[in-house]
């Protein structure tokens, strides 16, 4: 009987050591704590949730740089009006001849838009208020009355122009021609129905700038004048 009772006090004695043990060990080594590794995989959902948030703020970016140089159109009959020298000729003129702009000189902002159809979309500078942006649109050989741009504060409009002078409209069939003859050897290409400028410190820069066939892809880029800089396969 003494010995059972000696054997209970031992083992009660041993269980006491262990959980001692145990504490001292955890006060020396806190890696092993619960609390360090809550510490631990807090830091871990933070990173997803930034890397998230990171992917989320790069999407927009793009998409909000993509619609700064498109625009929506429905496309109409195609006339063969992007490379017809004479018709954009034509609608160059009769945008001088808008009264607003009679002696005056003209400037394009941000960007000008050309469509097979004959079809014309152009922002210009407000003719009395150079803070002030009208749109234009040209169809079926009329240009529209303006109608106001909303602009925000961040928009640089001066940062943004090109004078008239350094857009004859019938470049746009030269660079169009151009394109075209070069998509006629790509299998697969299209021909552009589009064919528009985009503006950006003051420099013109012309598009389409890619040509994408069934099995390759090419690089195009123009000089202002509308002659060929480069073309290359990506």
């Amino acid at each position: 009987m003494k010995k059972l009772i000696a054997l209970m006090i031992c083992s009660q004695i041993l269980f006491s050591c262990k959980q001692i043990s145990k504490s001292v060990a955890e006060t020396f080594n806190p890696n092993d704590s619960v609390a360090n590794k809550a510490a631990q995989d807090k830091p871990a959902e933070n990173e997803d949730h930034f890397h998230t948030e990171t992917q989320t703020t790069s999407s927009t970016t793009v998409e909000t740089h993509t619609s700064t140089h498109t625009e929506q159109h429905v496309e109409g009959t195609k006339t063969g009006f992007l490379t017809n020298a004479d018709q954009l000729t034509k609608a160059e003129n009769e945008l001088k001849k808008l009264p607003q702009y009679l002696g005056k000189e003209i400037f394009i902002y941000s960007n000008i838009n050309f469509y097979d159809d004959g079809h014309i979309s152009v922002m210009l500078q407000h003719p009395q208020n150079p803070k002030y942006v009208d749109s234009y649109e040209y169809n079926a050989g009329k240009w529209s009355a303006p109608k106001p741009k909303q602009l925000s504060v961040k928009d640089d409009v001066k940062s943004s122009l090109v004078s008239l002078t350094r857009i004859p409209f019938s470049n746009v069939a030269k660079v169009t021609g151009i394109y075209n003859e070069k998509a006629a050897h790509i299998e697969g290409a299209k021909s552009s129905d589009h064919t528009y400028i985009a503006i950006f410190r003051n420099q013109i820069e012309w598009y389409p700038m890619n040509i994408n066939g069934t099995r390759e892809r090419y690089y195009i880029q123009f000089n202002p004048d509308g002659t060929l800089k480069e073309f290359k396969q990506d």
